[in-house]
């Protein structure tokens, strides 16, 4: 089982701001982001996602892990 995390504008088109998840091996976090846009096409609008595990900011093919902690959001741009 995996803990998810949604902030700010995917949380409000998820509709969600954490789930669980049941996860039962190891997957990369590109695998699994094409699995979140199956579960929510809505979220292929959005374009770049950020991923981060057990709060760490997460590359592509980083693995995430039963039990991990997995934070979903936008890129943040300053001004």
């Amino acid at each position: 089982m995996i803990n998810i995390l949604y902030f700010a504008r995917i949380a409000e088109l998820t509709g969600k701001r954490t789930e669980q998840l049941a996860l039962p091996a190891p997957v990369t976090v590109h695998a699994w982001v094409v699995q979140l846009h199956e579960t929510y096409p809505v979220l292929k609008d959005v374009g770049a996602l950020k991923v981060a595990v057990n709060k760490k900011h997460a590359q592509a093919d980083t693995l995430i892990h039963d039990r991990d902690e997995v934070a979903v959001f936008e890129p943040v741009t300053g001004g």
